[in-house]
């Protein structure tokens, strides 16, 4: 009666969350596309879950849920380190490294870290419009830190708490953000899966520092004014999503996952997924995005540089005991722009 009753607090607070964000995004979403900030809090750096679309919001076990759905760190088993590298439209790179370790019986710690790398820009100004000023390199980054519990054998929680660093020329904005999410699996093996996430949810930011300052030059005058840049929010969103392991034997297994993602300053999706797993060994993943206006040629409809489909596959290799090696990558298409391309490495000790 105690865990009915739990069970039943848990999801009441979820759902007034949901509730809330979702009715505030349907009404403005789309109308309030560009003006939010702090976007790459939208990308997701990991070569596993981004195969299947980001679908994955109810299935997802391990480190990589800090992205995704915070519940899912309580598939760590002991330590677990991963690592990846994406090379995002071909001009910007990014780098992520996370680390989940198990705490008590029922508990994982995590920690994750997350930069992107836009090489060196030309500096430039009115006065000297073809540079000859030297260059600078933006640094985008956000660090997570992460703790999820299991409730019960299953029923999961979690939020992690991210520090959110944007800087360019003399410029900088800072900020927090906390996620939260929840999972909740049921069947004779465990097969069927519900996840519930709220992303991105924390402080408005704004850039403060020398970088926005305007030199007017005069005859016999030089005049420098400050421009104070207006706060912005976060892209906040909502993941619900489900899934279902087909379990044909000990060797082979297909899973399937839907995911609704609500999103407060953009369109709304639907992610579609699908994993084929042999043993623990090899897994073959296939999704795809769906949001209005997908189908249509880039600027007549579709206002994403992505077309929806998605792909990847994970090699594991056992090592002794409990420790395993894992190589993974993920493909997104992309039209105008060049298709994305990530790498990473799984360590489960």
């Amino acid at each position: 009666m105690i865990k009915i009753n739990k069970l039943v607090k848990i999801f009441f607070l979820v759902f007034l969350a949901v509730n809330i964000n979702v009715s505030y995004s349907q009404s403005d979403g789309e109308e309030r596309v560009g003006q939010a900030g702090a976007y790459e809090l939208l990308i997701n750096p990991w070569a596993r879950s981004s195969g299947l679309a980001s679908a994955n919001t109810a299935s997802i076990r391990g480190v990589e849920s800090v992205f995704l759905n915070v519940a899912g760190l309580t598939g760590t088993n002991s330590t677990e380190v991963m690592f990846s590298h994406a090379s995002w439209f071909a001009d910007i790179s990014i780098s992520s490294f996370a680390v989940g370790q198990k705490v008590g019986d029922t508990g994982v710690m995590g920690i994750s870290f997350m930069s992107l790398d836009f090489g060196e820009i030309v500096r430039t100004t009115e006065q000297n419009p073809n540079g000859g000023l030297g260059t600078f390199s933006p640094q985008f980054m956000n660090v997570g830190l992460s703790y999820a519990k299991k409730f019960t054998n299953r029923i999961s929680g979690g939020v992690t708490l991210r520090l959110i660093s944007e800087s360019a020329a003399e410029i900088a904005a800072n900020g927090f953000s906390f996620d939260t999410g929840i999972h909740y699996e049921t069947g004779s093996r465990n097969q069927a899966k519900f996840g519930i996430a709220l992303k991105n949810i924390g402080t408005g930011m704004a850039f403060n520092g020398d970088g926005d300052d305007v030199t007017l030059m005069g005859e016999s005058y030089e005049s420098t004014f400050e421009i104070r840049s207006e706060n912005f929010e976060l892209p906040a969103l909502l993941h619900i999503g489900g899934s279902y392991d087909f379990l044909f034997n000990d060797i082979h297994t297909v899973m399937l996952c839907l995911n609704f993602t609500s999103n407060s300053f953009s369109k709304d999706q639907f992610l579609l997924g699908t994993e084929y797993s042999y043993k623990d060994y090899l897994a073959l993943r296939f999704g795809y995005t769906f949001e209005d206006g997908i189908f249509d040629d880039f600027n007549q409809g579709r206002t994403t540089a992505f077309t929806g489909l998605s792909s990847g596959f994970s090699f594991e290799i056992p090592i002794s005991g409990e420790t395993s090696f894992s190589l993974d990558y993920s493909f997104r298409a992309a039209n105008p722009l060049s298709s994305v391309h990530t790498l990473g490495a799984r360590i489960d000790l």
